[in-house]
């Protein structure tokens, strides 16, 4: 074989397997953050491993958010039995009180957080439109990224599917 054509062989593999590893689910592992919680307590996104998660970046000034998150806490009620967990993140520029007043009065039966720096949208892809929902497997990789309100058919099909995978 030429000495060109060996490297362009070599060349080609390596850019196949790199391709491949790179992309392998299409998935991206999560940034590691920690969120502070409404009681004050803390959780990283390790906390989460071997757990689906879904993080939803929020406002109680966004009408989107506000209108889609009776199905947030009914797809939480649905799946949380079987290793489901739901962090809704409120934004940087969100009242503490208000959060606080929302999560309380609508009795939100998951996790609440305030990134009261806006670390953790930064770290999420500079999140600024609300909401920005983040679908993570177990294994801590994001699989699903909604802008605006999602197909809630499609994502609790992807939650099934997630939940069966092996953690």
């Amino acid at each position: 074989m030429k000495p060109h054509l060996l490297y362009a062989v070599i060349a080609a593999v390596v850019l196949a397997v790199g391709g491949y590893l790179a992309l392998g689910t299409g998935a991206t592992p999560a940034p590691p953050s920690t969120f502070v919680l409404l009681d004050g307590s803390k959780q990283t996104t390790a906390d989460f491993k071997g757990r689906v998660l879904l993080v939803n970046f929020w406002a109680t000034t966004c009408t989107t958010c506000v209108a889609e998150m009776p199905k947030l806490v009914a797809t939480h009620e649905k799946y949380a039995p079987r290793g489901y967990e739901t962090l809704a993140v409120a934004m940087q520029y969100d009242p503490p009180a208000y959060v606080v007043n929302f999560a309380q009065t609508r009795k939100l039966p998951f996790k609440v957080a305030i990134d009261n720096t806006g670390s953790v949208a930064k770290a999420w892809g500079d999140v600024q439109l609300t909401p920005t929902t983040y679908l993570v497997d177990k294994q801590g990789r994001i699989v699903k990224r909604y802008v605006g309100e999602p197909d809630f058919a499609e994502l609790h099909r992807l939650i099934e599917e997630l939940l069966r995978q092996k953690a």
